[in-house]
């Protein structure tokens, strides 16, 4: 068999489609784009999914890919006013986790290539206008929602019901209900978890708040370097969206998922709360409180979507659950905050248990059960499991190269 980097080496080129025009359901893209798996499944670009699979590009030098994902991205932004779930019709009621300026910024770090960052800065700012006015909550933080028509917003619930296992609501709008809940479930990317029951869309997730303040923050990088006068603005709105989050998050250990409507936060401990640390926002003090609760997460084979949660709802992101995102969102918040040792012993762990399950199969998986150290079992109804290179290969490489 062979070396699962030279597995992932020899693949790169498999994950890799050109459409330039529209096609069925297919959206067309001007640039050659990354997709999840070598075949089968997931045979579009998706968006958060891509930023993680750039991670891997990046390591590997391939820069000319992934500054094609991230051309095909702002494309799609321009085309639409926001980056979608993936390339294809049934995406365009939702976006995902907008990775899409940290991609930018990763790349031009790579590059210095101001004439293409050029390029890139009308397509963040749309997408931050996007995520400013469309998912803005009373709160003055953000939420997920998707924008489904409201005509089919009575008739949408059947996916979250399925996947789920609950029956069918009984009245008009308990079902819309249900319906938002499980287009916010999708645009989160979290598609389904337990830290907010089924009221996602009545929450402020605290990756998303996290993920906006890195949008202002890089606009601001991004502005100085192009010498746009618009770097003290969008400095200005980074500043506004972390004070936001000190006000309404922040616990006294860790930053919260926040109920705008009930004007209370989660208990329930996720890696989500690492995103803060990702970024940059939590002060070292906050930082070393929410590193102290990392046992809640931390198993044999890496760290768990959510804690351990007794009556939870056994979803496809919760414990035992270990995706790579999350991995990779960890690891670099510890290496951040000064923890290489914690850093390199969850990277270890991951690597451990993509490499024990790549000689059993002679694959990568899109999940695995980091408890018991096995490809993660099917929840929620799905039936499948999934042959994954993508995010995948893009964080075993960076852990690979942390251990």
């Amino acid at each position: 068999m062979q070396n699962i980097k030279e597995f992932i080496a020899e693949n790169w080129k498999n994950t890799v489609r050109y459409n330039p025009k529209d096609e069925g359901t297919l959206l067309g893209l001007p640039k050659p784009y990354t997709v999840p798996c070598v075949s089968d499944h997931f045979q579009e670009m998706y968006y958060w999914d891509t930023y993680f699979a750039n991670v891997g590009l990046l390591i590997s030098g391939d820069v000319e890919q992934a500054k094609n994902n991230a051309d095909d991205m702002a494309f799609l932004i321009e085309k639409y006013g926001f980056m979608p779930n993936g390339s294809r019709t049934q995406y365009l009621t939702r976006s995902q986790p907008p990775f899409f300026t940290q991609m930018v910024r990763e790349i031009y770090e790579v590059t210095r290539d101001k004439a293409w960052l050029a390029e890139m800065y009308g397509a963040a700012e749309k997408e931050y206008v996007f995520f400013t006015e469309k998912r803005a909550s009373p709160s003055g933080l953000f939420c997920y929602t998707g924008h489904c028509p409201p005509e089919k917003l009575a008739h949408s619930y059947e996916n979250i019901c399925r996947r789920l296992g609950l029956d069918a609501p009984k009245d008009e709008e308990t079902a819309k209900e249900y319906s938002r809940c499980s287009y916010s479930f999708c645009e989160s990317g979290w598609d389904c978890n337990s830290r907010f029951g089924m009221r996602a869309h009545k929450f402020n997730p605290v990756d998303l708040s996290s993920l906006v303040y890195n949008m202002a923050d890089n606009l601001s990088f991004f502005a100085s370097e192009l010498g746009n006068e618009k770097s003290a603005y969008y400095a200005c709105e980074a500043a506004r969206i972390k004070a936001c989050m000190n006000q309404l998050c922040y616990d006294g250990k860790m930053f919260c998922d926040y109920d705008f409507e009930r004007c209370e936060r989660s208990p329930i401990f996720s890696a989500a709360m690492f995103y803060p640390l990702f970024f940059g926002i939590a002060t070292k003090e906050q930082a070393e409180e929410t590193i102290k609760l990392l046992p809640k997460l931390e198993a044999e084979y890496g760290v768990t979507g959510t804690e351990k949660i007794e009556n939870g709802m056994n979803l496809q992101w919760d414990y035992p659950q270990g995706w790579a995102c999350l991995q990779y969102i960890v690891v670099k918040a510890l290496e951040k905050y000064g923890h290489e040792a914690d850093a390199r012993r969850i990277a270890a762990k991951y690597c451990k248990v993509v490499e024990i399950n790549y000689e059993k199969t002679g694959s990568l998986w899109e999940k695995y059960d980091v408890v018991n150290g096995e490809v993660a079992k099917d929840r929620e109804h799905l039936g499948v499991l999934i042959k994954m290179m993508g995010w995948s290969a893009g964080v075993y490489l960076y852990c690979d190269s942390v251990r």
